[in-house]
């Protein structure tokens, strides 16, 4: 379908599905135009509203005193933004901070702060506390090879749920598998004739992009080999609008890694091509500006329209798109419900390997920073209106200006009003969803409930471990999380509320005059619908448990052994050589493909292999995603058996030397003899304690 003609003046909200994945709200009927609301997002809140007038004091009140709310309250602490290595996304910032109140310092600060803003990746700076906006180790996973390795993965076990992704080959590794598949493919059907588009892994706003219609066309270009790149199948019929291709910008907040929290944003940028859409032949093949959606590139067609209108120009909001689809009939709920979708799934697929990244940088148990990103997800609709994901991007522009050519070779930076409606927003509201202040109340509210769920079924109550009161376990600890679920959604019914007086005029000051959230909560809302997906997430922590050494991302032969050996996976028909064969052949391929040579060992997607390969042995008639659940299954519960014989064995030390105090207070007497040979029991099994610990 190629929706065409002018949008209507006026198009109603579509309601929120009534069952997840829901839509979020669509604009409201009537909003202020962007260049007329500028100015007042960049003003922040209105001075003269109710907070602004009261501060003034002009009804007549004695001034409060410094560091106090009228009346003698203490007021609240302000939160503190270290901007100095924000880049591009400086400005959009600086509004959002006058909005929300903050105190930013813009060239760092020597005591630490609430909230650190990265430009570029997690290391930046060097944070041992408070919050950073960078996740250790994403900018790696959304590259283009790395992006797809995770996709493939999910699509192994789960074809169906993740067929939004566009078949792809890495190159060079697989250029000549590449061309025996697509050769086979022609001879079944001679009428085939596919488009491939060849992105290098680390491009960026489409550099380095081409179209090819034959996987021969790929050696002319050369340079693969210093360069990888990732060849997919071209999306020939996208959707049109005014018979222009245009991909869609949505803005995606990764809040938490561990629980899993994902924030979608109501609003996004459609980003069009500046020529009218052709599908591809060998005359067009390379016309960028019809094939390639990239801002980047089409800022420098002499077609593209800056516009100050929302509805109009090269760069529109996607609220614009929706609100025209929906008056030609479509049903844009199920094209929000499909998108969430397709936004969660590919989230599930990154967090496995962005967990091992994460531990590497800030291991369990030491201090350090939390985490949170704002990810760039580009979309691309069919023209029967199924999403297909494009790429993420780790960093994506939060430029709110453009440059204007003033005279040939004078360029000038003005204001986009589209950009900074959309961006301003996403920012903004970001920071009021990671305000430490209303953490640190939750984490006092929520603390009793979780002493609970931790204490109602306590590990020490399966003792002895049987695999029926495995599976208990496990149901127990997912109504845990189900109850810890309800209890974070009691905990935002009460920040709605009055339930204090002090605190309700606290945050009704800090968020006068501002819009609601512009950011919609997607998971843990629909988990439900999708933790059946979260299969090799369980791999990861695995993978994670056997490292050993803290602050590395692979895994060496002796771990890999440990693992086979804690978890029973060797038996007669598998020895421990076999083991070592399995681990020397997969490590050794993984390794020639250049993956990450600064440390040796087996790396993630190495063991996802090994694993998959393990699973498939032991379970040879079940279907794929069965035999891992199924192989997980075996392994928690052998570690779980494991970790019953460890705490059996502290405990009983604990015993020993709590005897030993006894006698010695109770003033028994001990045969020297029979003292030096309980010391030397005690201390065998403490060391063979300690061993333990260290082997395993």
């Amino acid at each position: 379908m190629e929706p065409a003609g002018a949008l209507p003046p006026s198009c109603s909200p579509a309601p929120e599905a009534a069952e997840p994945p829901g839509s979020p709200a669509l604009p409201a009927e009537e909003r202020p135009s962007a260049s007329a609301a500028q100015e007042a997002r960049r003003r922040g809140p209105d001075p003269q509203g109710p907070a602004g007038r009261g501060a003034r004091g002009g009804g007549g009140r004695a001034p409060a005193r410094r560091g106090c709310e009228p009346g003698g309250r203490a007021r609240r602490p302000r939160v503190t933004v270290d901007s100095s290595k924000a880049k591009t996304s400086l400005e959009a910032l600086k509004i959002s901070l006058r909005q929300l109140r903050w105190k930013e310092f813009p060239f760092g600060r020597r005591l630490p702060c609430d909230i650190y803003w990265h430009g570029v990746s997690f290391h930046d700076n060097d944070i041992f506390s408070g919050q950073v906006n960078k996740f250790p180790g994403m900018t790696e996973m959304v590259r283009k090879i790395t992006l797809s390795r995770a996709v493939r993965t999910m699509q192994y076990l789960f074809p169906l749920e993740y067929n939004f992704y566009p078949r792809s080959w890495i190159l060079p590794d697989e250029s000549s598998f590449f061309e025996k598949e697509i050769r086979m493919m022609k001879d079944r059907d001679p009428s085939w004739k596919p488009t491939f588009i060849v992105k290098p892994d680390g491009g960026c706003q489409g550099d380095g992009i081409y179209l090819i219609k034959d996987p021969s066309d790929i050696r002319l270009t050369g340079g693969l080999q210093s360069r990888p790149a990732v060849v997919q199948e071209y999306i020939c019929k996208p959707l049109l609008v005014d018979k222009l291709k245009f991909d869609i910008r949505l803005y995606v907040l990764l809040k938490s890694l561990e629980p899993l929290e994902i924030y979608i944003a109501k609003d996004g940028l459609s980003r069009f091509c500046t020529e009218p859409y052709q599908e591809p032949t060998l005359k067009n093949l390379h016309q960028v500006f019809m094939h390639l959606t990239n801002y980047s590139l089409n800022i420098h067609s002499g077609n593209f329209i800056h516009s100050d209108n929302v509805n109009t120009g090269s760069k529109r909001t996607f609220s614009s798109i929706l609100c025209r689809l929906s008056s030609k009939g479509v049903d844009v709920k199920k094209v929000w419900s499909d998108i969430i979708s397709l936004v969660i799934k590919t989230i599930i697929a990154l967090t496995p390997e962005l967990k091992v990244y994460y531990q590497s940088d800030i291991p369990a148990g030491k201090p350090g920073p939390t985490c949170f990103q704002i990810l760039g997800f580009d979309i691309l609709l069919m023209k029967n209106l199924k999403p297909m994901l494009l790429e993420v991007n780790a960093n994506p522009s939060m430029r709110i200006e453009h440059e204007q050519e003033l005279s040939p070779g004078v360029f000038e930076n003005v204001p986009s009003p589209v950009d900074e409606e959309v961006k301003v927003a996403v920012i903004r509201d970001t920071l009021r969803l990671v305000d430490p202040q209303k953490q640190k109340k939750k984490d006092i509210q929520g603390f009793p409930l979780v002493l609970t769920c931790a204490s109602t079924f306590p590990l020490q109550t399966l003792l002895p471990i049987t695999i029926e009161k495995w599976h208990l376990y496990k149901s127990a600890e997912q109504r845990c999380q189900t109850l810890e679920h309800v209890s974070d959604t009691k905990e935002e019914l009460l920040d709605a509320g009055p339930p204090d007086r002090l605190e309700h005029d606290a945050n009704k000051n800090t968020e006068a005059g501002l819009p609601s959230l512009c950011l919609k909560q997607v998971f843990p809302k629909y988990a439900k619908q999708f933790n059946y997906l979260r299969v090799v997430d369980r791999v990861a922590a695995l993978f994670i448990r056997f490292l050993g050494v803290k602050g590395t991302t692979k895994l060496g032969p002796t771990g890999f052994r440990t693992f086979i050996r804690n978890c029973k996976l060797s038996n007669s028909n598998f020895s421990m050589a076999s083991v070592d064969i399995l681990y020397i052949d997969i490590t050794r391929r993984w390794n020639s493909m250049g993956i990450d040579h600064k440390e040796s060992g087996m790396c993630w997607q190495a063991f996802v292999e090994a694993f998959f390969c393990l699973a498939q042995k032991k379970y040879k008639s079940l279907p794929l995603h069965e035999q891992v659940a199924s192989l997980i299954d075996f392994c928690e519960y052998h570690l779980a058996v494991l970790d019953e014989k460890r705490l059996v064995c502290g405990r009983g030390i604990v015993e020993r030397r709590n005897a030993l105090v006894t006698c010695q207070t109770d003033g028994l007497q001990l045969t020297p003899a029979a003292h030096t040979s309980l010391l030397n029991r005690m201390a065998t099994a403490s060391k063979l304690a300690d061993y333990r610990n260290h082997q395993y």
